[in-house]
């Protein structure tokens, strides 16, 4: 006698469907990840001559700073900015972020102190203090650049935040060239994984769901 369980079998074929949407998923998510840590290396390639490219200004991204004085990550792209301007690559430089609990400075203020200590004229950078994120930072140095006819600049910031940054910069319709920082903090490979993994995660999220901006 042959038994028939058409309630079990559309149970499994469900539980397949699933699986293998699953699968899909986490193919897709590790691509992402595989593009993202390798996207600096591509634009290594991409321009062999980094040092010959020019802008108007270059926007360094937000990053945080403890207490009154920036982070070894956010040092790092300061620093990076500063040898931008003075190899005469950018005019200016636009400094991004704003104050975050439990500190004395924004991001934006505690990094131009930190160039005008490097060296760079104060009239030279520009400031904004109301962003909190890396989509508000691009929105924010926008408004700068449309204030001071500013039409191209360079893009300042981690290696593995450069992919998820210039997609947001493309949809803002920002002319950007990216220029990641050289060296990073993110040292250890648990960080650089738990930083890989971060920008993987919010740039899927930045493809979802688009914040929806007008055009820079």
């Amino acid at each position: 006698m042959k038994l028939y369980f058409p309630g079990l079998r559309r149970y499994f074929r469900i539980k397949y469907i699933l699986l293998l949407v699953l699968i899909i998923a986490l193919v897709g998510f590790i691509q992402i990840v595989l593009s993202i840590a390798l996207y600096p290396a591509m634009l290594a390639q991409q321009s062999a001559m980094p040092e010959k490219i020019k802008a108007d200004a270059a926007i360094i991204l937000g990053a945080s700073v403890w207490k009154d004085r920036p982070s070894p990550v956010f040092a790092e792209r300061i620093k990076h900015g500063i040898h931008l301007y003075k190899n005469g690559q950018v005019q200016y430089l636009i400094f991004t972020g704003g104050l975050s609990e439990g500190d004395t400075l924004s991001e934006s203020t505690a990094a131009r102190q930190y160039a005008i200590a490097g060296g760079i004229p104060a009239e030279k950078i520009l400031t904004e203090e109301a962003s909190k994120n890396t989509h508000q930072n691009l929105v924010q140095a926008c408004k700068l650049m449309r204030g001071h006819q500013i039409q191209n600049v360079m893009l300042v910031s981690d290696p593995l935040h450069m992919k998820r940054a210039m997609a947001m910069a493309n949809a803002l319709q920002l002319h950007a060239i990216s220029s990641a920082t050289p060296t990073s903090r993110y040292m250890g490979w648990r960080s650089k994984a738990k930083s890989l993994l971060y920008e993987s995660f919010f740039y899927v999220k930045h493809e979802l769901f688009p914040e929806l901006e007008h055009a820079c």
